[in-house]
Protein backbone atom coordinates (compact mmCIF):
# COMPACT_ATOMS: atom_id res chain seq x y z
CA UNK A 1 0.00 0.00 0.00
CA UNK A 2 1.29 3.45 -0.86
CA UNK A 3 -0.91 5.67 1.28
CA UNK A 4 1.11 8.47 2.82
CA UNK A 5 -0.56 7.76 6.17
CA UNK A 6 1.17 4.34 6.05
CA UNK A 7 4.38 5.30 4.22
CA UNK A 8 7.77 6.61 5.36
CA UNK A 9 8.31 9.89 3.52
CA UNK A 10 9.77 12.36 6.06
CA UNK A 11 9.79 15.60 4.06
CA UNK A 12 11.60 18.64 5.43
CA UNK A 13 11.09 22.37 4.92
CA UNK A 14 14.79 23.14 5.35
CA UNK A 15 17.85 21.54 3.77
CA UNK A 16 20.76 20.33 5.93
CA UNK A 17 23.01 23.19 6.99
CA UNK A 18 26.07 21.65 5.32
CA UNK A 19 24.32 20.87 2.01
CA UNK A 20 25.62 22.69 -1.07
CA UNK A 21 24.64 20.48 -4.01
CA UNK A 22 21.03 20.71 -5.17
CA UNK A 23 20.71 16.92 -5.11
CA UNK A 24 21.93 16.79 -1.49
CA UNK A 25 19.40 19.43 -0.41
CA UNK A 26 16.41 18.08 -2.30
CA UNK A 27 16.93 14.37 -1.72
CA UNK A 28 17.02 14.98 2.04
CA UNK A 29 14.09 17.41 1.95
CA UNK A 30 12.00 15.04 -0.19
CA UNK A 31 12.50 12.19 2.28
CA UNK A 32 14.57 10.02 -0.09
CA UNK A 33 17.78 9.64 1.92
CA UNK A 34 19.09 10.13 5.46
CA UNK A 35 22.67 10.32 6.72
CA UNK A 36 24.01 8.01 9.40
CA UNK A 37 27.60 9.24 9.43
CA UNK A 38 30.12 11.00 7.19
CA UNK A 39 29.70 9.49 3.73
CA UNK A 40 27.23 6.87 4.98
CA UNK A 41 23.68 7.22 3.65
CA UNK A 42 20.49 5.21 4.02
CA UNK A 43 18.01 5.11 1.18
CA UNK A 44 14.44 5.50 2.45
CA UNK A 45 11.54 3.76 0.64
CA UNK A 46 10.81 6.35 -2.08
CA UNK A 47 14.52 6.97 -2.68
CA UNK A 48 15.23 3.26 -2.95
CA UNK A 49 12.45 2.93 -5.56
CA UNK A 50 14.28 5.49 -7.72
CA UNK A 51 17.62 3.75 -7.17
CA UNK A 52 16.11 0.42 -8.20
CA UNK A 53 14.58 1.98 -11.34
CA UNK A 54 18.13 2.74 -12.45
CA UNK A 55 19.26 -0.78 -11.49
CA UNK A 56 16.47 -2.31 -13.59
CA UNK A 57 17.44 -0.29 -16.68
CA UNK A 58 21.11 -1.22 -16.29
CA UNK A 59 20.31 -4.90 -15.75
CA UNK A 60 18.16 -5.07 -18.90
CA UNK A 61 20.84 -3.50 -21.08
CA UNK A 62 23.75 -5.57 -19.73
CA UNK A 63 21.67 -8.75 -20.06
CA UNK A 64 20.95 -7.72 -23.66
CA UNK A 65 24.67 -7.84 -24.58
CA UNK A 66 25.11 -11.27 -23.00
CA UNK A 67 26.03 -10.34 -19.44
CA UNK A 68 25.65 -13.05 -16.79
CA UNK A 69 24.73 -11.72 -13.34
CA UNK A 70 26.47 -13.03 -10.24
CA UNK A 71 27.43 -11.72 -6.79
CA UNK A 72 30.90 -11.41 -5.26
CA UNK A 73 31.77 -10.54 -1.65
CA UNK A 74 32.73 -7.12 -0.36
CA UNK A 75 35.00 -8.64 2.28
CA UNK A 76 37.98 -10.21 0.51
CA UNK A 77 41.42 -11.67 1.25
CA UNK A 78 44.18 -9.11 0.84
CA UNK A 79 46.49 -11.43 -1.11
CA UNK A 80 44.99 -10.92 -4.61
CA UNK A 81 45.24 -7.15 -4.07
CA UNK A 82 48.86 -7.57 -3.07
CA UNK A 83 49.55 -9.55 -6.26
CA UNK A 84 48.06 -6.83 -8.47
CA UNK A 85 49.93 -4.10 -6.61
CA UNK A 86 46.78 -2.37 -5.42
CA UNK A 87 46.91 -3.19 -1.70
CA UNK A 88 48.65 0.11 -1.03
CA UNK A 89 45.79 2.24 -2.41
CA UNK A 90 45.08 4.83 0.28
CA UNK A 91 41.28 4.72 -0.17
CA UNK A 92 41.15 0.93 0.28
CA UNK A 93 39.75 -0.15 3.67
CA UNK A 94 42.08 -2.74 5.23
CA UNK A 95 41.47 -4.88 8.32
CA UNK A 96 42.45 -8.10 10.04
CA UNK A 97 40.18 -10.79 11.45
CA UNK A 98 40.49 -12.42 14.89
CA UNK A 99 43.09 -14.86 13.51
CA UNK A 100 45.23 -12.05 12.14
CA UNK A 101 44.39 -12.72 8.47
CA UNK A 102 44.67 -9.64 6.26
CA UNK A 103 41.41 -8.59 4.59
CA UNK A 104 40.10 -5.68 2.52
CA UNK A 105 36.68 -4.14 1.88
CA UNK A 106 36.47 -4.01 -1.90
CA UNK A 107 36.14 -0.66 -3.66
CA UNK A 108 35.90 -2.51 -6.98
CA UNK A 109 35.99 -6.20 -7.93
CA UNK A 110 38.72 -6.76 -10.56
CA UNK A 111 40.74 -8.92 -8.18
CA UNK A 112 37.75 -11.03 -7.17
CA UNK A 113 36.41 -11.67 -10.66
CA UNK A 114 39.88 -12.44 -12.04
CA UNK A 115 40.46 -14.86 -9.15
CA UNK A 116 37.31 -16.74 -10.20
CA UNK A 117 38.20 -16.55 -13.89
CA UNK A 118 41.54 -18.19 -13.15
CA UNK A 119 39.68 -21.08 -11.50
CA UNK A 120 36.89 -21.56 -14.03
CA UNK A 121 38.15 -20.54 -17.49
CA UNK A 122 40.50 -23.09 -19.02
CA UNK A 123 39.92 -23.17 -22.78
CA UNK A 124 39.29 -20.82 -25.69
CA UNK A 125 35.88 -22.51 -25.82
CA UNK A 126 35.00 -20.74 -22.55
CA UNK A 127 35.50 -17.33 -24.19
CA UNK A 128 34.17 -14.71 -24.71
CA UNK A 129 32.36 -14.11 -21.43
CA UNK A 130 30.72 -11.14 -19.68
CA UNK A 131 30.06 -11.31 -15.93
CA UNK A 132 28.50 -8.58 -13.81
CA UNK A 133 26.97 -7.83 -10.44
CA UNK A 134 25.41 -5.06 -8.37
CA UNK A 135 27.31 -4.86 -5.11
CA UNK A 136 28.20 -2.52 -2.28
CA UNK A 137 31.60 -0.86 -2.55
CA UNK A 138 33.57 0.64 0.32
CA UNK A 139 35.95 3.56 -0.11
CA UNK A 140 37.91 5.37 2.59
CA UNK A 141 36.95 8.69 1.07
CA UNK A 142 38.95 11.52 2.67
CA UNK A 143 36.26 14.17 2.07
CA UNK A 144 32.74 12.74 1.75
CA UNK A 145 30.51 15.46 0.30
CA UNK A 146 27.46 16.38 -1.76
CA UNK A 147 25.06 13.81 -0.36
CA UNK A 148 25.20 10.56 -2.34
CA UNK A 149 27.65 11.93 -4.91
CA UNK A 150 30.82 11.23 -2.91
CA UNK A 151 30.33 8.62 -0.21
CA UNK A 152 32.21 5.94 1.68
CA UNK A 153 29.71 3.23 0.79
CA UNK A 154 27.71 2.88 -2.42
CA UNK A 155 26.23 0.32 -4.78
CA UNK A 156 27.89 -0.09 -8.17
CA UNK A 157 27.21 -2.22 -11.19
CA UNK A 158 30.51 -3.54 -12.42
CA UNK A 159 30.76 -5.87 -15.38
CA UNK A 160 33.85 -7.63 -16.66
CA UNK A 161 34.60 -9.02 -20.10
CA UNK A 162 36.96 -11.92 -20.83
CA UNK A 163 38.40 -12.52 -24.30
CA UNK A 164 41.16 -14.32 -26.17
CA UNK A 165 42.92 -11.27 -27.54
CA UNK A 166 42.79 -7.53 -28.05
CA UNK A 167 40.38 -7.82 -30.97
CA UNK A 168 37.94 -9.66 -28.73
CA UNK A 169 38.36 -7.04 -26.00
CA UNK A 170 37.64 -4.27 -28.50
CA UNK A 171 34.45 -6.05 -29.58
CA UNK A 172 33.20 -6.47 -25.98
CA UNK A 173 34.19 -2.89 -25.20
CA UNK A 174 32.13 -1.69 -28.18
CA UNK A 175 29.14 -3.68 -26.90
CA UNK A 176 29.42 -1.94 -23.53
CA UNK A 177 29.66 1.47 -25.21
CA UNK A 178 26.39 0.76 -27.01
CA UNK A 179 24.75 -0.58 -23.83
CA UNK A 180 25.88 2.41 -21.76
CA UNK A 181 24.66 4.85 -24.41
CA UNK A 182 21.24 3.15 -24.30
CA UNK A 183 21.21 3.22 -20.49
CA UNK A 184 21.90 6.96 -20.47
CA UNK A 185 19.26 7.69 -23.07
CA UNK A 186 16.67 5.60 -21.19
CA UNK A 187 17.30 7.45 -17.92
CA UNK A 188 16.60 10.75 -19.67
CA UNK A 189 19.92 12.29 -18.64
CA UNK A 190 21.99 14.67 -20.72
CA UNK A 191 25.41 13.04 -20.96
CA UNK A 192 28.79 12.99 -22.67
CA UNK A 193 31.04 10.01 -23.32
CA UNK A 194 34.56 11.34 -22.95
CA UNK A 195 38.09 10.01 -23.20
CA UNK A 196 39.64 9.52 -19.76
CA UNK A 197 42.80 8.44 -18.02
CA UNK A 198 43.06 4.82 -16.81
CA UNK A 199 44.15 5.96 -13.33
CA UNK A 200 44.54 3.31 -10.62
CA UNK A 201 42.68 0.76 -12.78
CA UNK A 202 45.48 0.51 -15.31
CA UNK A 203 45.12 -0.87 -18.81
CA UNK A 204 45.06 0.35 -22.38
CA UNK A 205 42.36 3.03 -22.51
CA UNK A 206 39.17 4.30 -20.90
CA UNK A 207 36.07 6.43 -21.29
CA UNK A 208 33.89 8.19 -18.72
CA UNK A 209 30.18 8.93 -18.90
CA UNK A 210 29.61 12.44 -17.61
CA UNK A 211 26.34 14.21 -16.76
CA UNK A 212 26.77 17.99 -17.08
CA UNK A 213 25.54 20.05 -14.11
CA UNK A 214 26.87 22.89 -11.92
CA UNK A 215 27.43 20.57 -8.92
CA UNK A 216 29.78 18.34 -10.91
CA UNK A 217 33.14 17.76 -9.27
CA UNK A 218 34.81 16.89 -12.59
CA UNK A 219 35.30 18.96 -15.71
CA UNK A 220 34.96 17.98 -19.36
CA UNK A 221 36.52 19.73 -22.34
CA UNK A 222 34.16 19.93 -25.31
CA UNK A 223 34.38 20.97 -28.92
CA UNK A 224 33.25 20.00 -32.40
CA UNK A 225 33.78 16.23 -32.51
CA UNK A 226 35.84 16.29 -29.31
CA UNK A 227 35.08 15.36 -25.69
CA UNK A 228 37.61 14.51 -22.98
CA UNK A 229 38.16 15.05 -19.30
CA UNK A 230 40.62 17.80 -18.40
CA UNK A 231 43.46 15.38 -17.54
CA UNK A 232 43.34 13.80 -20.99
CA UNK A 233 42.95 17.17 -22.71
CA UNK A 234 45.98 18.63 -20.91
CA UNK A 235 48.16 15.71 -21.98
CA UNK A 236 46.87 15.53 -25.55
CA UNK A 237 49.33 16.62 -28.27
CA UNK A 238 46.43 18.06 -30.31
CA UNK A 239 45.36 20.42 -27.50
CA UNK A 240 47.05 23.72 -26.69
CA UNK A 241 46.51 25.08 -23.19
CA UNK A 242 46.89 28.84 -23.02
CA UNK A 243 48.17 30.88 -20.08
CA UNK A 244 44.59 31.92 -19.35
CA UNK A 245 43.57 28.25 -19.07
CA UNK A 246 41.83 28.11 -22.44
CA UNK A 247 41.92 24.87 -24.40
CA UNK A 248 42.44 25.21 -28.15
CA UNK A 249 42.20 22.46 -30.78
CA UNK A 250 42.80 23.11 -34.50
CA UNK A 251 42.13 26.80 -33.92
CA UNK A 252 38.86 26.17 -32.05
CA UNK A 253 38.56 27.39 -28.47
CA UNK A 254 37.02 24.54 -26.51
CA UNK A 255 34.51 24.92 -23.70
CA UNK A 256 34.94 23.51 -20.20
CA UNK A 257 31.86 22.30 -18.35
CA UNK A 258 31.43 20.84 -14.84
CA UNK A 259 29.93 17.35 -14.79
CA UNK A 260 29.17 14.35 -12.58
CA UNK A 261 30.95 11.12 -13.47
CA UNK A 262 28.22 8.46 -13.54
CA UNK A 263 30.03 5.62 -15.30
CA UNK A 264 33.41 4.53 -16.59
CA UNK A 265 34.72 1.78 -18.84
CA UNK A 266 38.27 0.43 -19.09
CA UNK A 267 40.27 -1.73 -21.46
CA UNK A 268 42.24 -3.65 -18.86
CA UNK A 269 44.08 -5.92 -21.26
CA UNK A 270 46.13 -8.43 -19.23
CA UNK A 271 46.69 -6.00 -16.31
CA UNK A 272 44.94 -8.38 -13.85
CA UNK A 273 44.99 -11.72 -15.60
CA UNK A 274 48.81 -11.96 -15.65
CA UNK A 275 49.50 -11.38 -11.93
CA UNK A 276 46.51 -13.54 -10.90
CA UNK A 277 47.19 -16.38 -13.36
CA UNK A 278 43.99 -16.15 -15.42
CA UNK A 279 44.91 -18.01 -18.61
CA UNK A 280 43.33 -20.21 -21.28
CA UNK A 281 44.56 -22.82 -23.75
CA UNK A 282 44.11 -21.94 -27.42
CA UNK A 283 43.37 -24.41 -30.27
CA UNK A 284 47.04 -25.40 -30.39
CA UNK A 285 47.38 -26.00 -26.65
CA UNK A 286 49.32 -22.82 -26.00
CA UNK A 287 48.65 -21.14 -22.64
CA UNK A 288 47.77 -17.45 -23.06
CA UNK A 289 46.60 -14.67 -20.70
CA UNK A 290 42.94 -13.67 -20.83
CA UNK A 291 42.20 -10.16 -22.10
CA UNK A 292 39.83 -8.24 -19.86
CA UNK A 293 37.64 -5.15 -19.73
CA UNK A 294 35.98 -3.49 -16.73
CA UNK A 295 32.79 -1.44 -16.86
CA UNK A 296 31.29 0.44 -13.91
CA UNK A 297 28.21 2.57 -13.36
CA UNK A 298 26.83 4.05 -10.14
CA UNK A 299 23.02 4.04 -9.79
CA UNK A 300 23.21 6.59 -6.94
CA UNK A 301 25.14 8.99 -9.14
CA UNK A 302 22.57 8.59 -11.93
CA UNK A 303 19.84 9.45 -9.40
CA UNK A 304 21.70 12.51 -8.11
CA UNK A 305 22.50 13.68 -11.64
CA UNK A 306 18.81 13.47 -12.56
CA UNK A 307 17.91 15.63 -9.56
CA UNK A 308 20.63 18.13 -10.45
CA UNK A 309 19.66 18.40 -14.12
CA UNK A 310 15.88 18.64 -13.81
CA UNK A 311 15.05 20.25 -10.45
CA UNK A 312 13.37 23.63 -10.29
CA UNK A 313 12.71 26.11 -7.48
CA UNK A 314 9.84 23.95 -6.20
CA UNK A 315 11.68 20.64 -5.92
CA UNK A 316 12.61 17.53 -7.89
CA UNK A 317 11.20 16.84 -11.35
CA UNK A 318 11.94 13.22 -12.25
CA UNK A 319 12.26 11.82 -15.75
CA UNK A 320 9.39 9.36 -16.19
CA UNK A 321 11.77 6.38 -16.30
CA UNK A 322 13.23 7.14 -12.86
CA UNK A 323 10.28 8.51 -10.89
CA UNK A 324 9.43 6.69 -7.64
CA UNK A 325 5.76 6.74 -8.68
CA UNK A 326 4.06 7.65 -11.95
CA UNK A 327 1.21 9.45 -10.16
CA UNK A 328 0.95 11.46 -6.96
CA UNK A 329 -2.74 11.46 -6.00
CA UNK A 330 -3.83 14.26 -3.67
CA UNK A 331 -7.13 14.12 -1.79
CA UNK A 332 -8.53 17.54 -0.85
CA UNK A 333 -11.10 17.07 1.87
CA UNK A 334 -11.32 15.43 5.25
CA UNK A 335 -12.18 11.73 5.70
CA UNK A 336 -15.91 11.16 5.40
CA UNK A 337 -16.52 13.93 2.86
CA UNK A 338 -17.77 13.07 -0.67
CA UNK A 339 -14.57 14.37 -2.26
CA UNK A 340 -12.42 12.19 0.02
CA UNK A 341 -14.57 9.18 -0.81
CA UNK A 342 -14.09 9.95 -4.53
CA UNK A 343 -10.31 10.08 -4.04
CA UNK A 344 -10.42 6.72 -2.25
CA UNK A 345 -12.37 5.18 -5.13
CA UNK A 346 -9.93 6.60 -7.70
CA UNK A 347 -6.97 5.25 -5.70
CA UNK A 348 -8.46 1.75 -5.69
CA UNK A 349 -9.04 1.88 -9.44
CA UNK A 350 -5.53 3.17 -10.13
CA UNK A 351 -4.13 0.24 -8.17
CA UNK A 352 -6.42 -2.15 -10.04
CA UNK A 353 -5.07 -0.66 -13.28
CA UNK A 354 -1.52 -1.36 -11.96
CA UNK A 355 -0.61 2.31 -12.01
CA UNK A 356 2.19 3.07 -9.58
CA UNK A 357 0.58 5.70 -7.40
CA UNK A 358 1.45 7.47 -4.16
CA UNK A 359 -1.77 8.55 -2.42
CA UNK A 360 -1.69 11.54 -0.08
CA UNK A 361 -4.60 10.63 2.19
CA UNK A 362 -3.30 12.61 5.17
CA UNK A 363 -5.50 14.92 7.21
CA UNK A 364 -3.48 17.96 6.14
CA UNK A 365 -4.03 21.23 4.28
CA UNK A 366 -4.01 21.48 0.49
CA UNK A 367 -0.97 23.77 0.55
CA UNK A 368 1.12 21.28 2.49
CA UNK A 369 0.06 18.42 0.22
CA UNK A 370 0.82 20.34 -2.97
CA UNK A 371 4.21 21.47 -1.63
CA UNK A 372 5.19 17.89 -0.79
CA UNK A 373 4.00 16.67 -4.21
CA UNK A 374 6.13 19.28 -5.98
CA UNK A 375 9.10 18.50 -3.74
CA UNK A 376 8.94 14.76 -4.51
CA UNK A 377 8.48 15.44 -8.22
CA UNK A 378 6.42 12.52 -9.61
CA UNK A 379 5.61 13.12 -13.31
CA UNK A 380 1.81 13.46 -12.88
CA UNK A 381 -0.24 14.89 -10.03
CA UNK A 382 -3.94 14.11 -9.77
CA UNK A 383 -6.08 16.16 -7.40
CA UNK A 384 -9.56 15.22 -6.21
CA UNK A 385 -11.57 17.93 -4.45
CA UNK A 386 -14.92 19.66 -4.68
CA UNK A 387 -14.24 20.82 -8.24
CA UNK A 388 -13.72 17.20 -9.22
CA UNK A 389 -17.16 16.23 -7.95
CA UNK A 390 -18.70 19.03 -10.02
CA UNK A 391 -16.77 18.16 -13.22
CA UNK A 392 -16.56 14.41 -12.72
CA UNK A 393 -12.81 14.57 -13.35
CA UNK A 394 -9.66 14.58 -11.23
CA UNK A 395 -7.51 17.62 -12.01
CA UNK A 396 -4.16 16.75 -13.62
CA UNK A 397 -0.85 18.55 -13.62
CA UNK A 398 2.42 17.60 -15.36
CA UNK A 399 5.20 18.20 -12.83
CA UNK A 400 7.85 19.32 -15.35
CA UNK A 401 6.92 22.92 -16.01
CA UNK A 402 3.89 22.64 -13.66
CA UNK A 403 1.66 22.41 -16.70
CA UNK A 404 -2.06 21.79 -16.39
CA UNK A 405 -3.25 18.75 -18.39
CA UNK A 406 -6.59 17.16 -19.28
CA UNK A 407 -8.19 15.65 -16.20
CA UNK A 408 -9.01 12.01 -15.60
CA UNK A 409 -12.62 10.83 -15.43
CA UNK A 410 -13.51 9.64 -11.94
CA UNK A 411 -15.84 6.98 -13.34
CA UNK A 412 -13.31 5.63 -15.87
CA UNK A 413 -12.80 1.88 -15.92
CA UNK A 414 -9.32 0.66 -14.88
CA UNK A 415 -8.18 -0.02 -18.46
CA UNK A 416 -9.25 3.42 -19.64
CA UNK A 417 -7.61 4.91 -16.56
CA UNK A 418 -4.36 3.13 -17.35
CA UNK A 419 -4.38 4.50 -20.92
CA UNK A 420 -5.09 8.02 -19.66
CA UNK A 421 -2.16 7.89 -17.23
CA UNK A 422 0.14 6.51 -19.93
CA UNK A 423 -0.83 9.41 -22.21
CA UNK A 424 -0.19 11.94 -19.43
CA UNK A 425 3.22 10.43 -18.70
CA UNK A 426 4.06 10.37 -22.40
CA UNK A 427 3.27 14.09 -22.60
CA UNK A 428 5.73 14.87 -19.79
CA UNK A 429 8.98 16.34 -21.18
Amino acid sequence: MTRLTEYLLPTEKQAPADAEAISHKLMVRAGLIRQMGAGMWSWLPAGWRVHQRVVAIIREEIDAIGGREMLMPVLQPAEPWRKTGRLGIEELFKLTDRKGSELVLAMTHEEAVTFHAAQTISSYRDLPLILYHFQVKERDEPRPRAGVLRTREFVMKDSYSFDRDRAGLEARYALHVEAYDRIMRRTGLRFYRVESDVGMMGGLGAHEYMAPCPAGEDEVVLGEGYAANVEVARNSPEIEVGEDGEYVRDGETLTVEPAIEIGNIFKLGTRYSEPLGATYLDEHGAELPIWMGSYGIGPARVVAAAVEQFADEHGISWPVALAPFAVHLVAIGRPGTPEHDAAEALYRKLREARVEVLYDDRDAGAGEKFADAELLGCPVRLTVGRKSLESGRAEAQIRRGRREAPGVALDAEPQALQRAIEELCASAP
